[in-house]
């Protein structure tokens, strides 16, 4: 398996002060990225796709950057390739975001752009001692995992990070997504996942093997109404749905749509023989598993350290995929 990739931005123009302003809109880039589309091996909704692994996730992950990605409430982005990038420059970024952060009126705070290109906002500590470090009030990671062939295609002028997670107050996301925007000419787009996508997590989430941690397998459906939506919350054991699962299951190492449709529809039928509703009218907003949870409006929580270069992997696709 790949070792994650280093993170980066890419800025353009300024926005309005509302936070999902800063990361909307075309980009010129479009044609060559359309290009790059053709060629990546990625397809929007492929028929067949590997089981996540895990073999070499301890040899290849730093156990600090595991910790740092896991059992955090992330919000995805995706992102235009980053203009004249350094990875030299590190520290001169964060002197300079700290600054912009300043000029935004966001006085005591300090930003750190670690090696790994995750990207931290600091309070900055009212003591004296220089050993003490500040509170953590946002962080924030760009990654690629498994798309090398977007990197390949990409001018040399260009760095490509398409997945942004954001842990932290949207308005901090928006002031540094202002400054990548500006710095490197790149755009910043909230990623959402839809129905499909999740129940295509649900299911590769439920064929992955677990050794200890076992939690409850959840979906939640949204039901539009009137004067107000209904969520229907549908709680199943873990090794229930794994025997479930297991009985749709008939290409070893893969998971395939037709079984993604199965899967799901068995979980329709066994609702609606129990409640008489037709989950197939409403809509999946949330899944949640022994590996990770997801959500439509783009939020993710990874609890598996096993297969945590799966989730970014698949997450890295819905993200280039959302590039235009």
């Amino acid at each position: 398996m790949d070792s994650y990739d280093a993170p980066q931005l890419t800025p353009r123009q300024s926005a309005s002060s509302r936070p999902e302003n800063y990361f909307i809109g075309a980009t010129p880039l479009q044609k060559r990225l359309e290009s790059v589309r053709k060629q990546t091996p990625f397809v929007l909704t492929p028929p067949r796709r590997k089981i996540p692994q895990c073999s070499q996730l301890q040899e290849d992950v730093d156990p600090q950057k595991v910790a740092f990605l896991l059992h955090k409430q992330w919000t995805l982005y995706s992102l235009t390739p980053l203009y004249k990038f350094s990875y030299t420059h590190l520290k001169e970024y964060s002197r300079l975001l700290s600054a912009f952060i300043v000029s935004e009126k966001q006085k005591g705070l300090a930003v750190e752009v670690g090696e790994d290109f995750n990207i931290k906002i600091l309070s900055k500590s009212q003591l004296p001692s220089e050993n003490r470090e500040g509170k953590v009030l946002w962080t924030g990671w760009f990654c690629c995992i498994f798309g090398d062939s977007l990197l390949e295609t990409v001018s040399e002028d260009f760095t490509c990070l398409p997945l942004f997670l954001a842990n932290g107050a949207e308005s901090n996301t928006a002031i540094i997504g202002t400054w990548f925007q500006k710095t490197f000419d790149c755009y910043f787009s909230p990623l959402a996942i839809n129905a499909f996508n999740l129940s295509w997590m649900a299911a590769m989430w439920t064929a992955c093997k677990m050794d200890h941690y076992m939690a409850t397998t959840e979906f939640l459906w949204s039901v539009p109404c009137s004067p107000q939506s209904l969520d229907i919350s549908y709680a199943i054991h873990p090794e229930d749905a794994k025997a479930l699962w297991d009985s749709v299951h008939k290409t070893p190492g893969e998971v395939t749509q037709e079984e993604v449709d199965l899967f799901m529809d068995c979980l329709y039928s066994h609702f609606h023989r129990h409640f008489k509703i037709h989950l197939s009218a409403t809509r999946l907003v949330r899944v949640s598993t022994s590996v990770a949870s997801a959500h439509t409006d783009g939020r993710i929580k990874i609890l598996c350290h096993k297969y945590l270069i799966g989730v970014l992997a698949y997450l890295t696709e819905l993200a280039i995929f959302q590039i235009e």
